[in-house]
């Protein structure tokens, strides 16, 4: 094979590879939309599809098996489900986006790295071209795994950012006589648009209550689920009250304020990180330009005197 014909080839997989992609997401995005329609119509429930069964997503779910099956090969200890609810991706359609992502990169990356050997000629050879292909393999493999741990740290941030006014609402909810169970369904009624995050997971939480599961259970799993320290404490308190009963009023308090501390424990540590920063900003900064502004006219003085001093002396 000529390289005239071989470099149309690889154009031509590129292309085609490019095209692929494109119409993988026109499908999940019209899927969606579609999806979005009959929901509001009453024709499906909430959760009525898994990603598994619908026929015009055969193309995507081949795709997604095929990163659930890379995924095993690298999550041993079955991460990625914990990472998945932490970012909010609990629904079939996310699910599936994000097997198809794992399962769509190594290909895309095959073909970068196909084209960089033939395009660039004599550039890739030897250890270069080992270390392309070395490091497009680990990169295919670890970039899906970045983008939803990102996800889900900034997700958790967020969770985190809404206790505070969780706690206050919860305080008032009880101190107006509702219970466990109806407390967090108002929040979730009527609450979401102030807490929107939170909303989505005690949405969750709801309706395993109606189907029949142990508030204690459910509040535990969710406090595992997540890892924030203070949505943690604060359930904490809540599976205590809902179990033995008594006041919730003052533990809800006394857990405000211990939030509070923490908070103005991290927000000194951020402090102290920033002074760190800006002492060496200053020093590489501002210092040099602080002693040209003093030093600068003087040592000009100096030298102009001692130039003259040595024009004067050799006349």
């Amino acid at each position: 094979m000529s390289p005239t014909i071989f470099q149309f080839v690889v154009a031509f997989a590129i292309l085609f590879g490019i095209a692929t992609v494109g119409v993988l997401i026109y499908m999940a995005l019209e899927a969606r939309s579609a999806r979005r329609l009959r929901r509001r119509l009453g024709l499906i429930g909430e959760d009525a599809e898994d990603f598994e069964g619908a026929d015009h997503k055969q193309l995507l779910e081949g795709f997604a098996r095929q990163g659930q099956t890379l995924e095993k090969l690298v999550d041993k200890e079955g991460e990625t489900p914990r990472l998945l609810a932490q970012a909010g991706w609990r629904g079939p359609e996310a699910r599936l986006l994000f097997y198809a992502l794992q399962g769509l990169v190594p290909i895309l990356l095959g073909l970068g790295v196909l084209a960089g050997i033939t395009l660039g000629g004599k550039l890739f050879q030897g250890l270069s071209l080992v270390l392309m292909i070395v490091g497009a393999l680990i990169l295919s493999i670890l970039l899906p795994r970045w983008v939803l741990r990102s996800a889900a740290t900034g997700r958790r941030a967020r969770i985190r950012s809404e206790v505070p006014l969780f706690v206050n609402l919860l305080v008032l909810l009880f101190e107006a006589g509702l219970s466990t169970r109806q407390a967090l369904g108002s929040i979730v009624r009527e609450g979401r648009g102030v807490l929107p995050e939170l909303g989505r997971e005690f949405d969750s939480c709801i309706r395993q209550f109606d189907a029949g599961a142990d508030t204690s259970t459910v509040l535990r799993q969710l406090g595992e689920v997540m890892e924030v320290d203070d949505l943690s404490s604060v359930l904490g308190v809540l599976r205590q009250v809902d179990r033995y009963g008594g006041e919730v009023r003052e533990p809800l308090m006394d857990m405000m304020k211990l939030i509070e501390e923490r908070r103005g424990m991290d927000l000194r540590e951020k402090v102290n990180t920033i002074s760190g920063r800006m002492t060496v900003v200053m020093v590489l900064f501002f210092f040099p330009a602080l002693l040209i502004f003093v030093a600068g006219p003087a040592a000009l003085s100096i030298m102009s005197t001692l130039g003259s001093v040595s024009g004067g002396g050799s006349q």
